[in-house]
């Protein structure tokens, strides 16, 4: 996706452009070492040369130089395979490059994000009483959330709706920047995160209009951007640092709502007697308290 997109740039020439800039980026990042190749001499840009990721892949230079400038057609899935391997590519970045390659695919025909949340999906996240819950959308939208959630992550009933997104709270809320222990490890997982929803959607304007704002406000946003790393979500554990309780330790399970494929169920849970958990009691305690 490219922020700075002109009007008279095609959706096709856009797609070709940022298929170019992901496979830059992946081969920059690899030494001729990683591949199993000699280091060769002294290189003027880092990471392999084009001419050894199309000998690897299995193609021409020529053809490969075409697919790094945007100027190719429909790429066949043989090809997009040995790339993936010559890039040593992970599996969501393999699923990445295949949505780039073919943006009229199947997982792109959504035109628009369905932001409501059903009440019964609303109901789920009020009965997890103990624990802090989320529903997040496209482009990392904060649609709901239980209570417990909105304490821990800092009061989202009093945020406005453009506020409730997590990539910009990450890197333009000092608050957030506190929250997390690790901050750069999680600007980098919600930035990776974006980046594969750019994959599905690349022709979303507000989409589009979040990167753009977020490079020219933060510049940490914007190096991340340029890495082109993908990042699904998926689980772990989270350390929280919360203004009122202290550090948490959550674990972190991450599960698609069934038919809406946009929103995400993202739990957070405390290990059972840990002092995470009987933090989460007191927060819960203090709001039950008028």
């Amino acid at each position: 996706m490219d922020i700075t997109t002109s009007p008279m740039v095609t959706a096709d020439e856009n797609d070709g452009q940022e298929l170019g800039r992901f496979l830059a980026a992946k081969r920059a990042r690899l030494r001729p070492q990683d591949v199993g190749m000699p280091e060769g001499g002294r290189r003027r840009v880092p990471g392999l040369r084009r001419e050894e990721v199309a000998m690897l892949a299995g193609v021409s230079p020529a053809y490969y130089t075409r697919l790094e400038q945007g100027d190719v057609g429909r790429v066949s899935d043989e090809v997009l395979g040995s790339l993936a391997k010559a890039l040593r590519l992970t599996n969501a970045e393999t699923d990445h490059l295949f949505r780039l390659a073919n943006p009229q695919g199947e997982a792109r025909r959504e035109a628009c994000s369905r932001t409501a949340v059903r009440p019964a999906l609303q109901g789920l996240l009020d009965a997890f009483v103990d624990m802090p819950a989320l529903i997040i959308g496209r482009r990392s939208d904060i649609l709901a959330w239980n209570d417990l959630g909105s304490l821990v992550f800092g009061g989202l009933h009093d945020l406005t709706v453009s506020e409730r997104n997590l990539v910009r709270l990450v890197f333009l809320d000092p608050s957030y920047q506190d929250l997390f222990v690790d901050w750069e490890q999680k600007a980098a997982d919600v930035v990776g995160q974006l980046r594969r929803d750019a994959g599905f959607h690349p022709h979303d304007p507000r989409l589009s209009a979040l990167v753009g704002e977020l490079a020219v406000t933060s510049g940490a946003f914007a190096r991340l951007w340029a890495r082109h790393e993908i990042q699904e979500r998926c689980h772990g554990v989270q350390q929280l640092r919360h203004p009122e309780v202290g550090l948490l330790e959550l674990h972190v399970e991450t599960l698609r709502v069934s038919g809406e494929d946009d929103k995400t169920l993202v739990t957070y849970r405390a290990t059972p007697g840990s002092t995470s958990q009987e933090s989460l009691r007191v927060l819960t305690s203090w709001a039950a308290t008028p």
